[in-house]
């Protein structure tokens, strides 16, 4: 991205020298510079930066480079000041505060340039893999401050290396923008959670706002700003508003669907008037907690598969081309898309062993189909799917084509009308829209509709530290968001029993996806 030093955090500035006929106080003057170039009403400066205005503005021959911010309220700030031709780097850390990866991108404020990226596993897997098992960890004693303190030491960690393999200090980090569910949000600021997953579900805040890198003990610039994103419920959080502002769904004039697949299925519908949220407990069958050979997205893991229907050999796919050791989310979906079109499965998703041949076998009284033998995985034992794991899938891919059926029926919306689907996370840089909608997980609509947005998450934090004028905008979509709450929606659980069949009751809704025995309908370009 591209863009002048007008449309960015970081300001020149020059003062007109005091004088005996102008002997306005150094920070005042500051101030009135600093407002002339913002064309503000007001600037504010911490004391400890003002301590330091004297000897600066003289050294400097009152010229200076600013870097700015705002508060919680949309105030300006003056965060840090530098001489007019610093040398040293000025920089914003964006956070994508996943339950499962943590990444962080290294950004010059100057020039919008990504100097570098880290990612790495959330260290509270440690104490719990999901959202649930962390929130029921607060409960004993030192929990809280355990959790806080996995996150914020890896992210400390992770930070100054980063730095290091960039060539900076960790002091030329004056910005951060965080964006993350509403349960990691909590456990990054030390609040606890416990009333977020108990009716009537209410987290500690919606809005975080701005604080100082202090405050969370994270090793930056002690006068950082941190920009926490915010959320709109306990299952909504600020990684959604950062995908919408990245997607620019609240200025489009057309209405689209954002969908992000991780700890939960979250949904969005709108456009630049109105949006409308909701979110289910769609998303832990498709991050690795479907099979017991689930795994996240990483080098071995099955991302794509292919089964001939005529020899039903299998072509597998792994991330890296390494010896498969698991599969994610968009290699389960292809595998269902798969063993049906294959015949492998019947419309129930319930194997069929006459069809399976030697690949399955019954193992303690459960049907089991191996994927990988043995002497081919990389765990030197047979990658299997068991038709527990089916059945939680046909589970999964009922509930998110019923949250996407009853968001857009609760606005009379007919998802055929739909000209944008948004897909985000790593969810949408790997499915197969093909195959998501050959299991009737998805709408059957022309697959130029679907758009693979990657981590928004991280490109919405990125956007703000990029572009002033972003900052204001999560709030106005935090604010223009109604949320849906589906587990008392009577009409969802009607719904869904009808989504539980492949590719759903009622065919007509898929016309592209045929029985195996019949000729497939060419899609639409």
């Amino acid at each position: 991205m591209t863009q002048s030093n007008d449309n960015r955090w970081v300001k020149s500035v020059t003062l007109s020298p005091p004088s005996l006929g102008d002997n306005t106080a150094d920070a005042d003057r500051l101030e009135a510079a600093l407002k002339k170039v913002l064309s503000t009403d007001a600037v504010f400066m911490d004391l400890d930066l003002v301590k330091t205005l004297p000897t600066l503005l003289r050294q400097w021959n009152y010229r200076a480079t600013a870097v700015l911010f705002k508060d919680s309220s949309g105030a300006e700030i003056l965060v840090h000041l530098a001489a007019p031709d610093a040398v040293d780097a000025l920089c914003g850390l964006a956070v994508d505060l996943g339950t499962t990866r943590v990444v962080l991108r290294l950004i010059d404020l100057s020039t919008g340039e990504h100097r570098g990226e880290s990612v790495f596993d959330n260290p509270q897997i440690a104490v719990g893999p999901d959202v649930l098992a962390r929130i029921h960890h607060v409960e004993k004693p030192g929990g809280l401050n355990q959790l806080n303190r996995l996150i914020i030491d890896g992210i400390n960690d992770q930070l100054r290396a980063l730095c290091s393999r960039c060539g900076i200090s960790p002091e030329n980090i004056h910005l951060m923008s965080v964006a993350g569910n509403t349960a990691m949000t909590h456990l990054l600021l030390g609040l606890n959670p416990r009333w977020m997953i108990r009716e009537p579900y209410i987290p500690a805040i919606n809005r975080p706002g701005v604080c100082k890198a202090t405050e969370l003990d994270i090793n930056v610039h002690p006068n950082a700003r941190v920009l926490v994103f915010p959320n709109v419920g306990s299952y909504f959080g600020g990684d959604l508003i950062a995908g919408i502002l990245y997607c620019d769904m609240d200025r489009r004039k057309e209405t689209a669907i954002l969908v992000d697949v991780g700890t939960n299925a979250e949904v969005v519908l709108g456009n630049r008037n109105w949006m409308m949220a909701c979110a289910g407990a769609a998303g832990p069958a498709l991050e690795g907690g479907v099979t017991r050979m689930g795994a996240t997205a990483g080098p071995g893991v099955i991302d794509r598969i292919a089964i001939d229907p005529n020899t039903l050999a299998f072509d597998i796919h792994t991330i890296e081309d390494q010896p498969p050791r698991g599969i994610c989310g968009s290699g389960v979906i292809d595998l269902a898309a798969a063993l049906f079109q294959s015949a492998m499965i019947d419309i129930r998703g319930k194997l069929l062993p006459e069809r399976c041949g030697d690949r399955f076998k019954v193992k303690d009284g459960l049907g089991h189909l191996t994927i990988v033998p043995a002497g081919q995985s990389a765990t030197g034992e047979d990658l299997c799917l068991t038709q527990a794991d089916l059945d939680s899938l046909i589970r999964s891919k009922a509930a998110m084509y019923t949250i996407l059926e009853t968001i857009t029926g609760s606005v009379g919306i007919k998802q055929k009308d739909l000209n944008t689907f948004f897909v985000a996370g790593t969810f949408g840089a790997y499915i197969d829209p093909q195959s998501a909608i050959a299991i009737g997980m998805i709408p059957d609509l022309p697959l130029e509709r679907y758009r693979s947005l990657g981590n928004s998450s991280l490109g919405g934090a990125t956007r703000v530290l990029e572009d002033p004028g972003c900052f204001d905008r999560v709030n106005q979509i935090r604010d223009v968001i109604t949320y849906m709450e589906l587990n008392v929606n009577q009409d969802f659980m009607n719904r869904f029993s009808a989504a539980k069949f492949l590719p759903h009751t009622d065919t007509s809704r898929f016309p592209t996806v045929r029985p195996p025995s019949c000729p497939q309908v060419p899609r639409k370009k």
